[in-house]
């Protein structure tokens, strides 16, 4: 019963440092794992290198693939490039393997002091997160150690006993206990570190151990397969195709595990180091195998999973899934991409209604106005949602304070849309009773319009960009906007008063150029909002 306890919670406490230092590293490197995906999507060199980097990094493969899955999903990556990345994941996923066969010996406890101390009483988010990290990693070995402990007490049980000599006789069985426990804890790094306490305890053979490594390989998929049933046809086909390479891989290195297991035995004297050694290389030479197929393999993932009817429902947003929520940072980016998104179809319906209401046309007007309601207003809740779980993971001050930033923008951007909206339905309104608008009129509004135009996607384009000149330019030209408003506004009442402009275009011409000031107001607020950040 001891043994079974200490196994468990060596286990439990294995996986919970797994989880603290892929956290820690996350919060270390994550704002740069999303540049570096969009400048390696295009190069399958680099898509394998940032796969083998990202998942060193994160320590998880389980999380790349999901995180993965979720930019497949929303059409950030596509399955061809995304098996770059998965070739690389399979080399990067093997660091943690090499680092737990060291014996560290009480280091371990020192590692957890000195991370605890960093992480409680140092309440600056950097120190916090190398405190993380060094207590992750600290309470891996820990685990191990536990681990360890407990199977040179398990393997006394004699049924227990039996199923090691089993599985050091036959790998296939090996093979089979590798899957399921992988399919059961959703960690192929945990079942594989179990194969290197176990070499630690000399509980098992090598060739039982490449078994369980092997198998291990295949019950990764597990997770991508699972996040991807309910996704688009893309997605399903990344997780296809990630099935695809590991169950290759097995399959071409299962006839050959005594061999493998005799070359694997002179690259060290030690069991730990030869399982470590083992996993590291299986992944490097399948990896290098399949390399020159990425295109095959992508296109056989195609063959397996056809289209469905489900997969022509369109997707409501461009940018955020749910799936992004395993890497906050990579969420955050979308996030943001999605917000820019937002305000350049705000934008664009600003142009159209503007355009609509000067030149009466009807078809122009409605169109903004189903923009609205079809796409704005949705998405606009939908992106508030997906930042309001987002805030509530553990974000560094940097991420909270990106989080404000845009949940505020957002709000300016709506109205935008609601304001553009309005000057649809003041277009529609003037084409249907006819209310005629002097010429002079006419050029006055063309002219308001188009500055506050040029100023708000000025300040669209400061936001995505995160550029403070421009930002404080966008600033500029609202002062300006405000000046011309009032100039044009003077105008309209002289006219009025010597009876040039009808009186029914008046309500029209003044709403319409209240509007535009408030969307002149809600672009400053992007500029200045981005000149502080």
């Amino acid at each position: 019963m001891n043994g079974v306890l200490l196994i468990f919670g060596g286990l439990a406490l294995f996986m919970y440092g797994i989880r603290m230092l892929s956290s820690g590293m996350e919060k270390l490197a994550g704002d740069q794992i999303q540049k570096w995906l969009d400048r390696v999507v295009g190069n399958r060199i680099k898509s394998l290198l940032f796969g083998a980097a990202a998942t060193a990094t994160l320590q998880s493969s389980g999380l790349l693939m999901v995180t993965m899955i979720g930019l497949i999903n929303a059409n950030l990556m596509s399955v061809t490039q995304s098996v770059g990345v998965m070739l690389g994941q399979e080399i990067g996923t093997t660091i943690t393997a090499q680092i737990v066969a060291f014996d560290i010996g009480y280091a371990r406890l020192i590692l957890v002091i000195l991370g605890f101390i960093l992480y409680e009483f140092f309440p600056n988010r950097d120190w916090k997160k190398y405190g993380e990290i060094l207590l992750g990693l600290g309470i891996v070995f820990v685990g191990m150690n536990y681990m360890s402990l407990a199977l040179d007490h398990l393997v006394e049980i004699p049924w227990i006993s039996n199923l090691l000599v089993e599985i050091g006789q036959y790998p296939l069985l090996g093979v089979f206990v590798g899957l399921v426990m992988t399919s059961i804890t959703q960690s192929s790094t945990a079942v594989t570190s179990m194969a290197v306490a176990m070499g630690i305890s000399q509980v098992i053979i090598l060739p039982g151990a490449i078994g369980i490594i092997l198998g291990a390989n295949i019950g990764s998929c597990i997770t991508g397969l699972l996040a991807s049933l309910q996704l688009s046809r893309a997605a399903r086909q990344a997780s296809m195709a990630q099935i695809t390479i590991n169950v290759f891989g097995v399959l071409l290195f299962i006839p050959f595990i005594p061999q493998f297991a005799n070359l694997i035995s002179r690259t060290s004297p030690d069991l730990p180091r030869q399982i470590a050694n083992a996993h590291t290389i299986f992944n490097v030479a399948v990896s290098a195998i399949l390399f020159p197929f990425v295109d095959q393999i992508a296109r056989f993932a195609g063959y397996l999973v056809p289209a469905s009817s489900r997969d022509e429902k369109p997707k409501l947003t461009e940018y955020i899934d749910e799936m992004q929520y395993s890497v906050p940072a990579v969420a955050l980016t979308e996030a943001a991409r999605e917000l820019t998104h937002l305000g350049e179809v705000t934008a664009d319906m600003l142009e159209k209604s503007s355009l609509a209401l000067v030149n009466k046309c009807i078809e122009d007007a409605q169109n903004v106005i189903a923009r609205e309601d079809q796409l704005v207003d949705p998405v606009s809740k939908e992106l508030a949602g997906f930042v309001d779980v987002l805030m509530r993971e553990d974000l560094s001050q940097v991420q909270q304070k990106r989080c404000f930033q845009i949940k505020n923008l957002l709000t300016d951007i709506e109205r935008v849309g609601d304001l553009a909206e309005d000057i649809a339905q003041y277009a529609i309104e003037r084409t249907q009773h006819e209310i005629p608008f002097s010429a002079q009129a006419t050029s006055d509004l063309d002219c308001v319009w188009r500055h506050a135009h040029r100023t708000y996607s000025l300040g669209i384009q400061a936001f995505r960009d995160s550029d403070h000149q421009l930002a404080l330019q966008v600033c500029q030209l609202e002062s300006e906007f405000d000046r011309l408003y009032w100039h044009t506004r003077q105008q309209h009442i002289e006219r009025l008063e010597a009876g040039v402009c009808d009186p029914e275009a008046n309500v029209i011409f003044t709403e319409t150029l209240r509007n535009l000031e408030r969307i002149s107001d809600h672009a400053d607020n992007l500029g200045v909002s981005v000149a502080r950040s």
